[in-house]
């Protein structure tokens, strides 16, 4: 390590992020433009190089991040670039979206605050772009084999790169009008610009990977008929059956579930609405549902103009710091997080009903009231403790007119039509069901990402298209050419 007591001299300190009243104006990055670069050096010196890093075990991806720290702090991006590069297809998605779980496993979090690995990996994504680190890599020779990726959120672009770079030639098939899967349409730009998804769409087109768009295998393109055009099919369509309330009231208008509301509200951003169909402003809008997802419902709401805005968490408020008897070192830990929505939120006063953060924690929805209309004018919860039991005397009433439902998600859209098509089985939670790896037991057909392990992180998705794209690669090759994740999936793998 280029200083080995920069953990004990220097604190922690996090990419800034812009003045609420500022960036709640607008749809951009929250974070400072330029303000990572110039802390980063010494943010990566904290790392200890320890001799067992519990960093590699709490990434998917088993990022090497003892290595890429001690580069950045000798100011060797190249390297840094190139060991980053070698475990993760997209650091600038997982830089600015994955939760981390790596800064829970590192060493120093005993009894100091992690080392900021995520922003560390932001930088180094930032600075290879700039200076040109982390060219197209197209294959020297093509092997005349051909793969559908059937999906083009993170698992499938990770999968469809690895598998172009082999020398296969790889065709991507997404329903939607543009390319991304939820990093298009689910995530908010004001957290991931749609900058960082095109570069790496045309990194992917110079390499050679080719893009069908507005194309729904199932019902435009019979899977079947995709499977005998080609070698080898990965799905990787993600969890979009979103999860139901099914409450009193539930039919009343101006209820919503998240990724309608969300996709629309993009679609503003990328110019094919001047005001979304369904817009919070000057509106009292109730999220149930305190997950990321209900996260982002939030800091789009604040954005559109929203009246007031509350967010329901049906579990209790978690604590400020590791609870080490329930969840010890180096787990990643249930706690008390403020997000960049929530502090605009509280900052804004736009939760009257709620605590400063626009969170109700301990709260369960019981019913939906409307007017004569039939729109939804009311919410009515109850108080519940961490075992779910109502508390006597607890019901409450907050004012809606607008209720966004951010329940999380079960598995692959299930009429779509691709599981009868190909004969392929569904377990009880919803997802295909596949072996260790990844395949369906379908001949050529394999499944990655929330298609197949259900809703889950970015890094996740990333890790498993590498995954999948070296067990097709091996299917077709007889070899083991590709890289694959190494760390969680040592671990056996949920049928």
């Amino acid at each position: 390590m280029a200083d080995p007591k920069g953990f004990l001299h220097t604190p922690r300190k996090d990419w800034p992020r812009r003045p609420v009243e500022e960036r709640v104006g607008d749809w951009d990055e929250v974070y400072v433009p330029g303000g990572l670069l110039p802390i980063i050096a010494e943010q990566a010196d904290r790392c200890m190089d320890c001799g067992v890093p519990f960093c590699h075990q709490a990434c998917p991806l088993g990022n090497l991040i003892p290595e890429w720290n001690d580069l950045v702090a000798r100011d060797d991006w190249q390297d840094a670039s190139d060991r980053l590069h070698s475990t993760n297809n997209f650091p600038e998605f997982t830089g600015l979206l994955c939760p981390a779980p790596c800064e829970s496993g590192c060493v120093l979090a005993i009894n100091q605050p992690a080392v900021t690995i995520k922003n560390v990996e932001a930088a180094i994504a930032d600075r290879a772009w700039a200076e040109g680190l982390a060219p197209a890599r197209p294959p020297d020779r093509l092997s005349g084999r051909t793969v559908a990726v059937v999906g083009s959120g993170p698992a499938g672009l990770a999968a469809a790169q690895q598998l172009t770079r082999a020398g296969h030639t790889v065709v991507v098939y997404e329903r939607d009008d543009r390319l991304g899967g939820l990093m298009r349409y689910g995530i908010p730009s004001f957290k991931m610009e749609r900058r960082h998804l095109e570069r790496r769409l045309r990194q992917l087109e110079e390499e050679g990977t080719r893009f069908r768009v507005s194309t729904r295998v199932g019902r435009d393109v019979d899977a079947a008929e995709l499977r005998a055009r080609h070698d080898a099919v990965v799905l990787t369509v993600g969890a979009t059956a979103s999860r139901e309330l099914p409450l009193p009231g539930r039919g009343l208008s101006g209820i919503h579930q998240a990724m309608e509301y969300l996709p629309l509200a993009n679609r503003v951003g990328e110019g094919d609405f001047a005001v979304s169909p369904v817009d919070a402003a000057g509106r009292h809008v109730v999220i149930v549902g305190g997950g990321d997802t209900g996260a982002d419902c939030l800091g789009t709401a604040v954005r559109q103009g929203a009246a007031s805005v509350t967010q329901l968490d049906i579990y209790p408020q978690p604590a400020q710091g590791r609870d080490e008897l329930a969840e010890p070192w180096p787990t990643h830990p249930k706690v008390y997080r403020l997000t960049a929505a929530h502090e605009e939120a509280g900052a804004l006063r736009s939760a009257p009903a709620a605590d400063a953060d626009a969170r109700l924690f301990a709260a369960s929805t019981v019913r939906f009231t409307g007017d004569a209309s039939g729109h939804v004018r009311e919410v009515h919860l109850v108080e519940v403790d961490g075992g779910r039991r109502v508390k006597e005397g607890s019901e409450r009433v907050l004012g809606a007119d607008l209720v966004l439902l951010a329940l999380g998600f079960t598995g692959p859209d299930p009429d779509d039509g691709i599981a009868e098509q190909l004969g392929l089985r569904m377990d009880a939670r919803g997802t295909y069901v596949r072996d260790e790896g990844f395949a369906t037991g379908v001949p050529g057909v394999f499944v990655a990402g929330d298609a197949g392990r259900g809703q889950s992180l970015i890094v996740w998705a990333i890790a498993e298209g590498r995954s999948v794209a070296a067990a097709v690669d091996r299917m077709l090759t007889g070899h083991d050419r590709l890289p694959r994740p190494v760390g969680p999936f040592d671990r056996p793998m949920a049928a």
